[in-house]
């Protein structure tokens, strides 16, 4: 089954419960299988910044899905959850973004993999890195190679989330 890594983010509510929610209703599908689940970090929102902190986590599953189908499951946990997409980059009970899906390059107008942004948020590098240390984009380059690039600070590690 392919690797894929699922960032996943919460600002709504109990942050670390929906985080939790999410984990869980992956888990109990039986064409994926959660790998390692990151620690929690707390971040500042971006573009839409008058809303509360996120708390963030990456997961790292197998699963038989194609990416699409995954991106169909990704956005049936977020709508099961309340997720609502009013304002672009606004407070979410969850979101689930596909990461990265082996070394499958996508690029559709509702699916883009590695997903376009990852290599710009701090808040997604350091939970993938936790889990992943020496994990590699599809064109070869290091992920940890963008990370000491981003401007330090802006995220916190919380704990761990406890399933």
């Amino acid at each position: 089954m392919p690797e894929a890594y699922l960032g996943l983010g919460s600002n709504i509510g109990n942050r670390e419960s929906y985080l939790r929610a999410a984990v869980k209703l992956l888990k109990a599908n039986n064409s994926i299988d959660v790998k390692k689940i990151s620690g929690v970090y707390e971040s500042s929102p971006l573009g839409y910044t008058n809303q509360r902190a996120f708390l963030n986590a990456v997961v790292e599953i197998e699963t038989s899905f194609s990416p699409a189908d995954l991106f169909k499951v990704c956005r049936l946990i977020e709508e099961f959850l309340k997720r609502k997409r009013d304002i672009k980059w606004g407070p979410r009970t969850i979101d689930i973004d596909i990461l990265l899906f082996g070394n499958e390059e996508i690029s559709t107008p509702s699916l883009t993999i590695p997903h376009s942004e990852m290599t710009k948020r701090n808040f997604v590098l350091a939970p993938l890195l936790e889990i992943a240390p020496h994990l590699k984009l599809p064109n070869g380059d290091q992920i940890a190679d963008y990370l000491v690039v981003l401007p330090a600070g802006g995220i916190e590690r919380k704990g761990n989330l406890v399933i």
